[in-house]
């Protein structure tokens, strides 16, 4: 993900997130019947022509339906974006947060086996 792309709103983010989770092109319908909530037809297309105009999809009018393609990879997007809260919140320690989440009752004993487990086998890799 490149340096100038920026942080999408909730709202955004909801439908890229849709989008995402497609193979392959979907159309404003498609992405209406996968919303948690409803929300108006022209609002969604709102939020597609932001996205649009941010980069992050393309759209290919086929007859009278726009599809929409992403253009940024859904881990490239979670990537960077996980880095900026590390950064803005955590002080960029992961220490930090893992505190604030035990602290916090947030990890379960599960948790952080798979966490014990993540780190060996990084740890191995190198």
């Amino acid at each position: 993900m490149d340096a100038g792309m920026k942080r999408l709103p909730e709202s955004e983010l909801e439908i890229m997130m849709i989008i995402w989770r497609h193979d392959g092109p979907v159309n404003r319908m498609e992405i209406e019947e996968h919303l948690k909530k409803d929300v108006a037809a022209p609002t969604i297309l709102s939020f597609l022509n932001r996205l649009e105009a941010k980069g992050f999809v393309s759209v290919e009018k086929i007859g009278k339906v726009n599809w929409y393609t992403p253009l940024v990879k859904e881990e490239e997007y979670l990537q960077k974006e996980s880095k900026n809260i590390l950064q803005k919140m955590y002080r960029n320690s992961l220490k930090n947060f893992v505190t604030a989440l035990y602290d916090g009752d947030g990890l379960s004993a599960q948790d952080m086996e798979e966490l014990k487990e993540f780190l060996e086998e990084k740890s191995k890799k190198k």
